[in-house]
């Protein structure tokens, strides 16, 4: 029977991590928290649960650090599928099965989130700055690397756990998955997107390291793209 994971980067999420991961344990049997260095008693609210596993890193390390932290456990522990969920209240756990079925029915690599290859009634309307620079990394993406991109970040995946094993991947901030998609391109990987609700409940929430100024965010997605060509082959 195939075993799939669901994991969770997570980051001073105190707020919404218990009532994220009760829907979560809901809709999925394996659970993964990756905390990421907490310092704000999420790691607190995470050790009283004894319905998930949890990875701790002693310090925050990044969003995509995070990421990579669950793809090593998933295959590590010989899961078939992961399916990756954000903790901010954002996605919607209840879709966690549909991104495992599409997987196993496109027989695809990866299922990627999308929050604007369709309209849902309720959605929220984006950040100005951010979509236009989400539509922008998607656009150098699709034409540099034949990709099919409506969103170059959306955090709800699912990806086939052999796929994950081809990674190398070395970013460890919130543009890691640029570096994912280039690398997927690189090595032919098929990618299905899936239409996902458009959800902002804190539209000024930080990105951190300098990078809220949407010109030198930008410049950063390029620097990354660039930098994980210029790592090809990777050897991994």
């Amino acid at each position: 029977m195939a075993k799939t994971l669901t994991a969770l980067p997570v980051y001073n999420e105190k707020s919404t991590v218990n009532q994220v991961l009760d829907e979560v344990t809901r809709f999925s049997q394996d659970v993964l928290v990756v905390d990421d260095g907490s310092n704000d008693g999420t790691s607190a609210l995470l050790s009283r649960r004894n319905d998930i596993q949890i990875v701790f890193h002693r310090e925050n390390q990044g969003y995509g650090a995070a990421l990579s932290t669950s793809f090593d456990y998933a295959i590590r522990n010989n899961y078939d599928s992961l399916v990756t969920i954000d903790c901010d209240g954002q996605h919607q756990p209840s879709l966690i099965g549909d991104f495992d079925s599409e997987l196993n029915r496109s027989g695809c690599d990866i299922v990627s989130g999308s929050r604007y290859l369709k309209t849902f009634e309720g959605d929220s309307t984006p950040p100005v700055e951010r979509r236009r620079i989400n539509y922008q990394i998607a656009e150098i993406l699709n034409a540099r690397f034949d990709l099919n991109l409506t969103d170059a970040f959306c955090g709800f995946k699912a990806y086939r756990v052999d796929a994950l094993r081809r990674f190398c991947l070395t970013e460890t901030g919130y543009a890691m998955p640029l570096q994912l998609w280039v690398q997927a391109a690189t090595m032919k990987m098929s990618v299905v997107e899936m239409a996902v609700p458009l959800v902002y409940l804190d539209e000024t929430r930080s990105f951190g390291a300098g990078l809220d100024d949407g010109d030198k965010r930008m410049k950063y997605y390029l620097e990354v793209i660039e930098r994980s060509l210029a790592a090809l082959p990777c050897g991994c």
